[in-house]
């Protein structure tokens, strides 16, 4: 059998179906080469060399000039010759490119795929047929043994030698995996000479459609979206149940969609910043005690006239002060509260190594407990109306309350992901014992992480207010940190620390968000909600915990 697999296409044989494609393209691509010597090439040497002496600290600044002044010299007499040779070396590209789609795929690739195909199907059967003989081996063995240890053990080795045997068959499956792609690339590896790495889009997305097909795995794609799709099912059941149990209303509507992406926008707030902490194998547990803290500030200083309730006993009248003055008022005051109380949070769990699930309880506790005692947990009504409908708008029925929402998306993305403080975060919660020992301040990446959670829950308080037109009380807000965490979590931002995509965050709470509104708007009791958001939370860590244990 191995024998028949070989005689399908060997590699001379494929070396000789690729030696026209060689000879006339490689012919070509000397000529370009040597077009480009005193040209091209010669023009990406010196710009490499005026980048190198800028860093070069060896010469003086008179010599470091004149070298300088000799580079450019020598750069625009290059790019002279470059611009000469231009059209004559697009003429040759053109002519080789137009080769390669005439006889790349007809008389090479195609042959290649074929081979690999029958490569696939004899290593299956070559596969059935060991097994079939393993069986047989098996069977006349166990019927010439009396004792039952020894009919155990040859159960066992029956065991390897089948499991050997498939493990032979993924071998063969994976060597006929690599040639195909081999012959898939080899193509581009020839226009990436030619066009000296400057594909077309189209190229590109071929080769990354080829590269994800070349190490697709099952397994690992089940892993890292078998939740996604379960809940994508749930929501087209949802979307076909609604009309029928509420007679005609239909789920999946623009009004419906808008008014789940409005009700996700605080919220993106909160997770993009309790995703930091997560982030750092943490968590905080103070989250909704702060937006009810946030919400009460927000509608003290936005009331419409005196406050109807106190804080310690004194009434407040912000009525007087320019109406936009008070709106910004009101937001520095919310973000100041939460970074306070975040920062003390991140102090003990940088200082005294305490578990965050530990500092923000606490927080959690002394903030519910000052709140409700100095308001007497009285609710403060509604704030100034014309406020929504400065900060956010309505334009044709869109709520630009969306806008604030992709701002802190972009800002947050930009943060872990192109500034020095981002890497930290990623390198601390991945190992923090590392990260110490490489010059990272673990206290203060630590620390920062709470701060920039303190500053999001801010906003996203403020934005709450204002959205729901004040009603600030210390109760309001209860379970949000459920929320705001599972959204995290559900986004794929790992317990396990120094994994996590912003990208994961946005989906979560759009995931959690929709879930609610579509089951409330099926009419499901609240206290089932909670029901499916417990199932979906411990199937995302148990997925989480899995591929945690598969990476070890």
């Amino acid at each position: 059998m191995a024998t028949e697999m070989k005689s399908i296409l060997t590699a001379e044989q494929e070396l000789q179906l690729r030696a026209p494609i060689d000879e006339y393209v490689g012919g070509i691509q000397a000529k370009i080469d040597a077009l480009r010597a005193d040209g091209t090439d010669r023009v990406i040497e010196i710009q490499d060399s005026l980048d190198n002496l800028k860093r070069d600290r060896i010469y003086t600044q008179e010599e470091k000039s004149a070298r300088q002044a000799q580079l450019k010299s020598d750069l625009e007499k290059a790019k002279a010759v470059e611009a000469q040779h231009k059209d004559e070396i697009a003429k040759l590209i053109a002519q080789a490119e137009g080769y390669l789609k005439e006889h790349y795929d007809s008389d090479y690739y195609s042959a290649v795929v074929a081979a690999c195909a029958q490569e696939k199907a004899l290593a299956q059967e070559k596969y059935q047929a060991a097994v079939a003989k393993l069986n047989q081996e098996h069977q006349d063995t166990v019927s010439k043994l009396k004792d039952p240890q020894e009919i155990k053990d040859e159960k066992y080795v029956h065991k390897n030698r089948l499991f050997d045997a498939k493990m032979q068959l993924a071998q063969d499956l994976q060597q006929a995996k690599d040639r195909r792609h081999a012959a898939f690339d080899y193509k581009y590896h020839l226009i990436d000479l030619l066009r000296m790495s400057k594909f077309t889009f189209g190229e590109t997305m071929a080769q990354r459609w080829e590269n994800y097909k070349y190490t697709f795995n099952r397994r690992d794609f089940l892993l890292k979206n078998g939740l996604y799709i379960a809940i994508i099912i749930i929501f087209i059941g949802l979307c076909i149940a609604t009309p029928i149990l509420k007679g005609g209303t239909q789920l999946l509507t623009m009004n419906n969609i808008l008014n789940i992406l409005q009700q996700a926008s605080p919220r993106m707030f909160l997770a993009l910043g309790v995703a930091g902490l997560i982030l750092l194998a943490g968590t905080d547990l103070s989250i909704g005690r702060m937006v009810g803290m946030g919400m009460t500030a927000a509608t003290i200083v936005m009331h419409q006239g005196p406050n109807t309730g106190g804080v310690f006993g004194h009434i407040f009248d912000f009525s007087t002060i320019p109406v936009l003055v008070r709106v910004l008022l009101a937001l520095v005051v919310c973000i100041v509260l939460c970074t306070v109380f975040t920062t003390i949070a991140g102090f003990f769990t940088a200082k005294f190594k305490m578990h965050p699930f530990i500092s923000t309880m606490a927080n959690m506790l002394v903030i519910f407990g000052l709140v409700t005692y100095s308001t007497k947990g009285v609710s403060f009504g509604a704030i100034d109306p014309s406020i929504p409908g400065m900060i956010i708008p309505r334009f044709n029925g869109f709520p630009t309350i969306i806008l604030w929402a992709v701002a802190a998306v972009v800002v947050v993305w930009f943060i872990w992901n192109k500034t020095t403080f981002g890497k930290n975060l990623f390198a601390v919660g991945g190992n923090p014992e590392a990260a110490s020992v490489s010059g990272i301040s673990v206290f203060w990446v630590t620390v920062g992480a709470f701060v920039l959670a303190g500053i999001l829950y801010g906003f996203g308080s403020w934005l709450e207010c204002i959205r729901m037109v004040g009603s600030g009380s210390a109760a309001y807000g209860q379970g949000w940190e459920m929320d705001a965490i599972a959204a995290c979590v559900v986004g794929g931002i790992s317990f396990t620390g120094g994994i996590g995509k912003i990208s994961g965050v946005v989906v979560g709470v759009f995931i959690f968000t929709a879930l609610t509104y579509s089951l409330t708007v099926l009419g499901i009791d609240t206290n089932l909600q909670f029901v499916f958001s417990g199932i979906i939370i411990l199937v995302a860590v148990t997925l989480d915990c899995l591929k945690y244990v598969q990476k070890k």
